[in-house]
């Protein structure tokens, strides 16, 4: 009996302990932290101008990826905070691109409409989830020179409260990316 007592106690103590452990819930914050420092995933794609374009082509580059499609609500109103990204930063040589499952013919269509300048990569919704690096769309990934991951997150905007903390840290790492090279 004194066995099973012990045995029983050792039982308890362990699920006590491992109890103490920290959870780390699985969210799209912890998804996007988790990115940090990996490796910009292959893909190779066509431009809604029929140009290839694949990870290889963004070497040496800082790059911002927008992940978007044409019926996405969301997508559609960061569009503007998006666009005052490029106005911004486009002559210090960052290069931005979107990447949509949508048809290169409808996100041509789509770009013409909302005035998006993005560089617009087609891929079909397999290849997006393949590439595993957005969490619901939009997601925004900042890219290094490297290759690596600097930051990622959902939605980019300066005005809602909800996203603005995100967004000027966003903007800070683009920043420091490209001071540091």
């Amino acid at each position: 009996m004194k066995i099973y007592l012990i045995l029983l106690f050792s039982v308890f103590s362990f699920i006590a302990l491992a109890q103490e452990a920290p959870v780390k819930w699985a969210t799209q914050e912890t998804f996007f932290e988790d990115l940090i420092g990996k490796d910009l995933p292959p893909f190779n794609g066509l431009t809604i101008n029929k140009k290839q374009l694949s990870n290889a082509d963004l070497k040496n580059q800082v790059v911002v990826i927008n992940f978007w499609f044409e019926k996405c609500p969301p997508c559609i109103a960061e569009i503007p905070e998006l666009n005052n990204l490029v106005a911004k930063y486009d002559k210090k040589a960052v290069r931005f691109i979107g990447i949509t499952h949508d048809s290169a013919a409808n996100a041509r269509r789509f770009q013409k409409r909302n005035g998006y300048k993005y560089e617009i990569v087609s891929l079909s919704k397999d290849e997006i989830r393949k590439l595993n690096i957005n969490h619901g769309f939009p997601s925004n990934v900042l890219v290094g020179k490297d290759g690596k991951i600097i930051y990622a997150t959902a939605n980019i905007s300066f005005s809602d409260p909800q996203f603005k903390a995100k967004s000027v840290l966003f903007e800070e790492k683009l920043n420091g990316t490209l001071t540091r090279n």
